[in-house]
């Protein structure tokens, strides 16, 4: 049988158009050959939280800050206990000199049983010299270096107690670009057995010293 001129078998148009369809179809979406990003070291990570709270106080020339903690109100001054006193740290003398900074007071606190976080500093030349010396009423006559936002402390513990009332106290002591850095953990009160009947007090001195602890995290060191 004769074709007509210029036409095509079938098998060969089918051929044709298959061509024609994939030269037509979109081209494949590029692979993407960029390494995914790096993970952060948790130093870094660390800081990156540590820079997302904005202290509820700082102070410059003494270089510390304090970041909010739950519970914790913040006071500006330490004048809530006359046994503890109001000095700018704990076992000062009469004769020293200092700034009270800040108080980080948990919540409940009353002349029971309270606990509170107090900060302080001094640039005078005697507070300096005497600076990281345990107190008269320490449990042993040396201190231990802890570190506090990185940066070392001397600790020490010490305790009072005088007609049913009790101080207990953890001490940490600094001298940073000349300023005596003084952060104090108290937990003090009156003993509840003295009341008749028996008071209840708004925590126990357990609880209180790990929500101390957890005061003790937000202290910043700024320089």
């Amino acid at each position: 049988m004769t074709r007509p001129a210029g036409s095509l078998p079938l098998f060969g148009l089918a051929i044709a158009l298959l061509s024609g369809c994939q030269d037509n179809a979109p081209a494949a979406p590029p692979v993407a050959t960029h390494a995914p990003p790096a993970t952060a070291s948790p130093a870094a990570t660390a800081d990156t939280q540590r820079r997302a709270f904005k202290p509820v106080f700082a102070d410059t020339d003494a270089g510390v800050a304090l970041l909010p903690v739950e519970g914790f109100d913040l006071r500006n001054d330490f004048s809530r206990s006359y046994f503890a006193g109001d000095q700018w740290k704990s076992s000062a003398g009469p004769d020293s000199v200092g700034r009270p900074l800040a108080a980080l007071v948990l919540r409940g606190s009353d002349s029971l049983t309270a606990a509170e976080l107090r900060l302080g500093s001094s640039n005078n030349a005697g507070a300096l010299a005497e600076c990281t010396q345990v107190a008269n009423s320490a449990e042993t006559s040396r201190t231990e270096e802890v570190r506090i936002d990185g940066q070392v402390f001397h600790h020490f513990h010490a305790s009072d107690a005088a007609m049913s009332h009790y101080l207990d106290v953890d001490a940490y002591r600094a001298v940073r670009h000349g300023h005596c850095i003084a952060i104090d953990l108290l937990v003090m009160g009156t003993r509840p057995e003295v009341y008749d009947p028996p008071r209840q007090p708004p925590f126990d001195q357990a609880t209180a010293k790990a929500r101390l602890q957890q005061a003790l995290a937000a202290v910043r060191i700024t320089r």
